[in-house]
């Protein structure tokens, strides 16, 4: 039996950094695990502290058009509320951009950054959430700041829900804060595409002055950014990448 109706939700949350962050979450309240694989959702609950304090939120993110009705439904049969919404959901296409068809630019742009507003605005409603929102942090990537080949969209996107970020941070402040976390490498089966190269796994390798980093650090950042002891932080992008980003060795 769950004794308290607010949950944290996090979207991705069936590997990788949204799986870290699942676990990391649990040791402190109730949480929402999102994703499309209800198997693999199960393994994240698995690995969470207090598995009866988890509830599973299955959708696919692609059908934005459907992600209002089937939050809010979710929500209120479950008398559940959102005080915290963590948004790790992710699809990364590494092509080169003629290559990339129409449809895998919409998908790219649906999941990661226009289903972290519809989600938004189904908890910003009070007739559903009761003002309950208290923090948004969005998974981002270094990649909104940097070019890279055959990361077009990708980057395009984080790059959205960055800019997006800055301006919610001031419409909702005082009572809810946004923020951006963008990690550098990070080994998870979203990025195995990236670290399958050896010649490039190592040459990146090399790049991190503290090296490839773990989904764990990323979760350890995002628990401190939805904690009290964030309390006068907003609208900030926060890079954790290990030093890459400052490292100019030639």
């Amino acid at each position: 039996m769950i004794e308290s109706t607010n949950f944290a939700l996090i979207t991705g949350a069936s590997s990788g950094v949204g799986r870290a962050i699942s676990a990391h979450l649990s040791q402190e309240g109730n949480l929402i695990l999102h994703g499309r694989n209800l198997h693999r959702l199960e393994e994240t609950k698995s690995f969470c502290s207090a598995t009866k304090n988890q509830i599973i939120w299955q959708f696919d993110l692609a059908e934005t058009e459907k992600i209002e009705s089937s939050l809010a439904e979710f929500l209120q049969s479950n008398g559940a509320y959102v005080e915290s919404f963590i948004h790790c959901a992710g699809i990364l296409k590494l092509l080169p951009f003629r290559s990339m068809t129409y449809a895998q630019i919409v998908e790219t742009i649906n999941i990661n950054f226009i289903s972290a507003a519809q989600i938004i605005r189904v908890l910003l409603k009070k007739k559903i959430n009761n003002k309950q929102l208290k923090t948004i942090v969005f998974i981002s990537s270094t990649a909104s700041k940097f070019g890279a080949k055959a990361f077009t969209i990708y980057s395009a996107s984080k790059g959205a829900l960055d800019s997006f970020m800055r301006s919610l941070a001031v419409e909702l402040a005082p009572d809810i804060r946004v923020n951006s976390v963008l990690p550098g490498g990070i080994k998870t089966q979203m990025t195995e595409q990236i670290f399958s190269n050896a010649e490039l796994a190592a040459r990146m390798e090399k790049e991190y002055p503290l090296g490839l980093g773990e989904a764990d650090d990323i979760a350890d950042l995002v628990m401190f950014l939805i904690s009290d002891n964030a309390k006068w932080i907003t609208g900030q992008q926060f890079i954790i990448d290990g030093g890459r980003t400052i490292n100019i060795t030639a």
